[in-house]
């Protein structure tokens, strides 16, 4: 008995992205964000609308379809490109031109989620200790994501993602880079491994977590300018105070602001190479102990006292470090060897102090990205004219309803703080690239100079009561944003 012939499953093909996938019904495609629903592609998640009236912490609410006279004004409402949709490779029009009045001026915002190869995420994490040497390759689940890059006041940089990562090396590096980059955007914490130096877990708006220990604080300053801040707070107290820093370690007797207060000279004697009076560099390597260096007993860096100077049996000595986690207190002997002894009360406050200002360690993730290539065919038949409007600050650009930061020069290279965009603004395709939000703000006039697509212009009720291409229904997350 033959077989009855196998029904094939029907499939339509989603071009949405390069991908361009064939999609059963009821599936989703590789990217996870589009669907096949009754035969029709649809986008899985709702366009996000940004609304300023809405108080921080209310419940999100839908509104597509729905009857707008309900006290809310568009005036405070601002349609992202969460959730909009892609137009990829751009030959036609974004998903959403959207008209709207601002303060008696009609503006279009044109909405297009951007498929990024060429992109990445600059992070600093507040810290002072040492992730890794400058330059060194940061890894993630054994994959080579990017690299360590210059230390700024009180943080480790790290430059992650970028376009040779994900399409240049093998397919696993692109994969892992991709996801990476993914999970940062989206807010969520990333286990990452430098090179030669520590393992750090980051995430955008949270503390860092170096070898397992969370920070706490970044430091005040380094050790010079520490000392420049609170020597007067330790005059009378104490006989000499060191300030253990990585970079620069501070000695209130040797430096400027001691001297302008008249301290006396203690005949201490630093290990390092002496900078200016008072200031030293590299009294020790880099590292997870005091001061972001690689010590655990801060004596380690100093040499024989000299009596010569000032040092006598009894002299007093005070080291602490920038953030204020690590302080002792020492008592000269008759050999003039110094020996610990508990730290007084009448210093306690002045460590404290040291504490009290530094501010919160966090980590900072800026997502990084060139906007260029075809999606400027989707906002204007004419794409140098929309790179031009926005380097001459006409056309404003958001990513996810956040400001972004464009860089000068040519093109449309820009930056944007992720914690200021919706959650989930961020996706990928396998092929492997980011999908970003994008907007680009202009007025209506300078749009159609632009050579904009103006017959696919719509108002802003007609966009939230019909929806568009993909789109199945929209919400609204509150927001401080001010009005483009």
């Amino acid at each position: 008995m033959s077989r009855p012939p196998r029904q094939r499953e029907e499939k339509i093909r989603c071009d949405a992205c390069p991908v361009m996938c064939f999609i059963a019904e009821g599936r989703i495609g590789a990217c996870d964000r589009y669907a096949n629903i009754n035969g029709e592609i649809v986008r899985c998640d709702p366009l996000t609308v940004l609304d300023r009236a809405i108080e921080a912490g209310t419940e999100v609410r839908p509104f597509l379809g729905r009857d707008w006279h309900d006290g809310l004004s568009t005036d405070d409402l601002f349609v992202t490109a969460v959730g909009a949709g892609t137009t990829y490779p751009d030959f036609k029009p974004a998903p959403f031109l959207v008209s709207r009045e601002i303060d008696g001026v009609d503006f279009v915002t044109v909405v297009t989620e951007a498929i990024f190869s060429y992109c990445g995420v600059k992070v600093k994490i507040d810290t002072d200790r040492h992730l890794g040497a400058e330059g060194a390759v940061v890894r993630a689940q054994g994959e080579a994501v990017g690299l360590m890059v210059t230390s700024e006041y009180g943080s480790q940089m790290m430059s992650l993602g970028g376009v040779d990562h994900l399409t240049g090396g093998s397919k696993a590096e692109g994969r892992v880079t991709c996801d990476v980059l993914l999970q940062l955007l989206n807010r969520a914490p990333v286990v990452l491994d430098v090179e030669g130096g520590a393992e750090v877990v980051v995430q955008a708006g949270a503390a860092p977590i170096v070898d397992g220990q969370k920070e706490v604080r970044m430091r005040v300053g380094c050790g010079s300018a520490t000392i420049g801040m609170f020597a007067s707070q330790w005059k009378g107290l104490v006989d000499e105070v060191v300030v253990v820093d990585d970079h620069i370690t501070g000695v209130v007797s040797e430096h400027q602001a001691g001297k302008v207060i008249g301290w006396p000279d203690s005949g201490i004697r630093i290990k390092g190479r002496r900078s200016t009076p008072g200031r030293y560099f590299q009294v020790a390597q880099p590292g997870l102990g005091w001061g972001g260096t690689d010590i655990e007993d801060p004596l380690s860096i100093l040499g024989p006292w000299r009596p010569e100077k000032g040092a006598r049996e009894g002299l007093t000595l005070l080291m602490v470090s920038t953030t204020g986690e690590h302080a002792a207190y020492y008592v000269l002997d008759a050999d003039l060897v110094p020996q610990k002894r508990p730290l007084p009360e009448t210093l306690e406050p002045s460590v404290a102090l040291i504490a009290e200002n530094c501010e919160a360690a966090l980590c900072t993730v800026m997502f990084m990205g060139g906007a260029g290539g075809s999606l400027r065919s989707g906002v204007t038949q004419n794409p140098v004219k929309l790179t031009r409007a926005v380097q001459e600050n006409e056309a404003k650009v958001t990513v996810g309803g956040a400001p972004a930061y464009v860089w000068p020069g040519g093109g449309i290279t820009l930056m944007a703080d992720v914690t200021k965009m919706p959650d989930g603004a961020f996706g990928m395709v396998p092929t492997p690239a980011v999908v970003a939000p994008l907007e680009f703000t202009v007025s209506r006039e300078a749009y159609q100079t632009l050579g904009g697509h103006m017959d696919q212009v719509r108002g802003l009720h007609q966009i939230l009561n019909e929806g568009g291409a993909y789109v199945r229904s929209t919400h609204v997350v509150p927001t401080k944003l001010k009005k483009p």
